[in-house]
């Protein structure tokens, strides 16, 4: 039984390196704005104003040279209007709007998407958070790589800094899930919605295709405004690319364990269908596969102690540290966190039954001092 069970850790070891060549990354790129068109930066905002500094600073140094940039604050309690205003005095590519009042069945950030979009005048729109921090040279990498692939729309996990202790187990987890349960080659190869995955912190799209699907007005009360986009595209025939975006992009997620929670929570349970069978399919799956390696690992250890060596107890851990570790090497991960994959899945586990409980109960999610079903 154990020789079977580490036949099929080894398989899931095999298939993420093979899953993962199929994901292209950004590379550098010599692209100019004037042959290549305008590229409109949309940014909606709700108290940030702990990343306002800092992502200004981001967005002044980007080098591609036909940009607009345009910054939705959305009924900000803080001072994130303030210093919006502050920091982007002098720099003509700027651009501030205040958000309406959100319309009834609207989700928050989708509406603030949809606002934006109407204000953009760039052949091509770039979606970000204003936890997102660019690399100089992303705006025209990602522009290369979607002519190259014929795509309408790019997505991208970014990397992510962590210091949180949950955000150390559960943040870096996106990246693994999307390398391993997503198939990459369907994804990025045909145009079938249910072989998608996407970040909403980085989207990338075409603005006539964009329009041509109606834009962020068609998915406007969902809670997974970037895979729904995605998949939108998809039906319509246009080819979505997910790409490794790390060495472009990097993601300050959260600042709070409590932020961390609240975030997993919104997304787990809609984001796998509101489907009671696949959260007790995924908490099983990873019960069995990747915390139980950890407790044969410690009774390998105690076996070896008092002087039995049985290696074959210690390869599970192994190959589960090594699964992880490939994934963390390729998405500029701290390769240290692999070594915590036990408990992140069960961390992963308790998230997951936790949302699928507030999802049933009906007592709504709550993100950014809002409230949705």
């Amino acid at each position: 039984m154990l020789t079977i069970y580490l036949w099929v850790l080894t398989g899931f070891v095999v298939w993420t390196i093979v899953n993962s060549l199929f994901m292209p990354a950004l590379k550098n790129s010599n692209i100019q704005g004037d042959k290549d068109g305008l590229v409109s930066i949309l940014i909606p905002l709700r108290n940030e104003e702990a990343n306002v500094v800092n992502l200004i600073k981001s967005l002044e140094e980007l080098t591609y040279p036909n940009l607009e940039i345009i910054l939705l604050d959305d009924h900000s309690t803080d001072n994130t209007l303030e210093l919006l205003q502050g920091t982007t005095v002098g720099d003509d590519r700027f651009t501030i709007i205040k958000g309406k009042e959100l319309p009834e069945c609207w989700t928050g950030k989708v509406y603030a998407c949809h606002q934006l979009s109407l204000q953009a005048n760039g052949a091509y729109l770039l979606f970000i958070d204003a936890d997102l921090r660019l690399a100089p040279g992303a705006v025209q990498s990602s522009l290369a790589l979607m002519k190259r692939r014929k795509a309408a729309l790019l997505t991208g996990f970014p990397s992510f800094p962590v210091k949180l202790w949950l955000e150390k187990l559960l943040v870096p987890l996106q990246h693994f899930v999307v390398h391993f349960h997503l198939p990459l080659g369907p994804s990025n190869w045909t145009t079938l919605p249910s072989f998608t995955a996407a970040h909403g912190a980085f989207i990338m799209v075409n603005n006539q295709a964009y329009q041509t699907i109606g834009g962020h007005k068609g998915i406007y009360n969902t809670l997974l405004d970037d895979v729904d986009l995605t998949r939108i595209f998809k039906k319509h025939g246009y080819r979505a690319i997910l790409a490794n975006v790390t060495n472009y992009a990097k993601c300050y997620m959260y600042h709070s364990n409590r932020e961390v929670w609240n975030g997993f929570t919104k997304n787990l349970f809609p984001g796998l269908g509101r489907s009671g069978f696949l959260v007790s399919f995924l908490f099983c799956f990873y019960g069995i596969f990747y915390v139980a390696p950890l407790f044969l690992f410690f009774a390998g250890l105690f076996k070896l102690a008092n002087g039995t060596l049985q290696l074959e107890l210690l390869y599970p851990y192994l190959l589960i540290v090594l699964q992880k570790a490939w994934v963390d090497v390729r998405t500029k991960q701290v390769i240290i966190l692999s070594f915590f994959m036990p408990i992140s899945a069960l961390a992963f586990m308790v998230l997951l039954i936790h949302s699928m409980r507030v999802g049933l109960k009906r007592k709504g999610y709550v993100w950014k001092g809002r409230t949705y079903s």
